[in-house]
């Protein structure tokens, strides 16, 4: 009987220490061949600057503004100024498998309409992913790559945010293309708890209370112009998302103002000096 407890022991023993060493850390410099726990390259939760795209050999710059995000739900979503590509994204090691990616079919200009086929192209099936410093390169299996940079993120006060998308609870839709320029929607918060800007037709000023991801709005004041209804249309749902508490997150140069019944805004942070200042009017 004690010959046996003996056994047992030792048995628990040699499986304890089998299990600390699994739990050490790999140097990723070769070994014995054994397995070893390989970690997830660290790109969710990123916003990525998407620099490049280099198909067939040729390399293409990627329109200023685009971008390429991994959310914590596997889920990919980029955009190069024009329309929303998405699609699951699994993450294993250094590899990347995308599922086949949808995209909204808005009429783009040349430049981006080729970033954009590039992307779902290379968003569909597996891809390699290297990261150096603040710089990512994915590979596909062809070996077309994307270039990508780590954005920081973009102060929430003193930036001058052009508003991109609106948003209704789940669905997102891009603001028009085709607002004339000094109509195109966007929002400046002030270090005194203001906000002013352009909804989309008329321009606005108002009080703006940040108190963590919080920011409470006060009644807009500003000008009453009547537009064509493609602009008041915008304009409804811009204010509609700057109305009372709202929850904003900021990744990179991306702010998301969503308010308490699901209304909201995805902005992109530009210089100040972009289409005038005169948004008091």
């Amino acid at each position: 009987m004690h010959t046996q407890r003996m056994a047992v022991s030792v048995s628990v023993l040699a499986l304890l220490t089998l299990a600390a060493c699994g739990t050490e850390p790999g140097s990723g410099s070769g070994g014995d061949g054994g397995d070893t726990v390989q970690s997830d390259v660290p790109v969710t939760g990123v916003a990525w600057s998407v620099d490049s795209l280099t198909v067939d050999g040729k390399k293409t710059e990627a329109p200023e503004g685009s971008r390429l995000e991994f959310d914590p739900k596997g889920r990919a979503k980029a955009g190069f100024g024009c329309n929303h590509i998405s699609a699951d994204a699994q993450v294993k090691g250094d590899r990347i498998t995308f599922g086949k990616p949808v995209s909204t079919q808005m009429a783009c200009d040349e430049a981006t309409e080729k970033a954009e086929k590039a992307a779902l192209a290379a968003m569909d099936g597996e891809v390699t992913a290297k990261l150096s410093g603040e710089k990512l390169t994915l590979t596909t299996e062809g070996g077309d790559t994307f270039a990508l940079s780590e954005e920081k993120p973009a102060a929430l006060a003193g930036t001058r945010w052009a508003v991109t998308t609106l948003l209704s609870g789940e669905t997102a839709t891009s603001v028009p293309a085709d607002l004339p320029k000094d109509r195109v929607p966007h929002l400046t918060f002030g270090e005194d708890g203001t906000v002013h800007g352009n909804s989309g037709c008329n321009s606005f000023h108002g009080k703006a209370e940040v108190k963590g991801s919080t920011i409470t709005f006060g009644p807009p004041a500003g000008t009453r112009k009547m537009c064509p209804e493609a602009e008041m249309e915008t304009e409804r749902a811009v204010l509609a998302a700057l109305d009372g508490p709202a929850t904003h997150t900021i990744k990179g140069s991306t702010l998301t103002v969503t308010s308490k019944d699901g209304k909201g805004i995805g902005a992109t942070a530009t210089p100040a000096s972009a289409e005038g200042t005169q948004e008091h009017g």
